[in-house]
């Protein structure tokens, strides 16, 4: 009898955005960016969400140990603002259009402080690029129409898409297909007042 090799899987810690008239208001937002004729590709919105620490591949047996590091993590449930939108790296080179999380931010960001040292005892390595709380809505793949998309985002710098209850940090599987990337739930910890 042979071991079993444990399986490997993407994954990333994140909350997700799962309110609906929040996401009506980002579906419209990125409506308003394919009109501008650039080449991007919008987020589906069961994909949209917060991510608090991308992992990478990892193996599954690795799945209760980072659970149990995210139970560690002290928070109660409290409200995000999500409001205007930006673009990585630099307003100049659109690679990635995002929203901006207003009131809450420093809350992600103390989550983000709290499992940090508990990912590197599980052997993780530090992001290179930092921690910067937003929400992904599209990726730019090409530089036609580049003055319209970045007029457009210009315009919508002050956007309001509204308040989002934050209870849950969930651990997520991603699993990359030609069609984009399918994310499922491995688990989850909630908090309730």
């Amino acid at each position: 009898m042979g071991l079993e090799m444990p399986e490997i899987i993407r994954s990333f810690v994140a909350i997700d955005i799962d309110n609906e008239k929040i996401l009506s208001q980002l579906r419209d937002v990125q409506g308003k960016l394919i009109e501008t004729s650039a080449r991007i590709k919008s987020v589906t919105p069961e994909n949209i969400h917060i991510t608090i620490r991308f992992l990478g591949d990892i193996h599954t047996e690795m799945i209760d140990k980072i659970h149990s590091s995210m139970e560690k993590v002290s928070f109660t449930p409290f409200d995000v603002r999500i409001h205007g939108i930006g673009a990585f790296p630099t307003s100049k080179y659109v690679r990635v259009v995002w929203a901006g999380i207003q009131d809450g931010r420093k809350k992600i960001e103390a989550i983000f402080n709290q499992l940090e040292p508990q990912l590197r005892v599980l052997g993780f390595k530090p992001d290179s690029r930092g921690f910067s709380p937003h929400i992904t809505i599209s990726r730019v793949r090409a530089g036609q129409k580049k003055a319209e998309l970045i007029r457009c985002i210009k315009d919508l710098a002050n956007h309001e898409f509204g308040i989002l209850k934050v209870c849950c940090l969930k651990l997520k599987k991603s699993v990359l297909t030609s069609r984009g990337p399918i994310y499922s739930n491995l688990k989850e910890v909630c908090r309730s007042k």
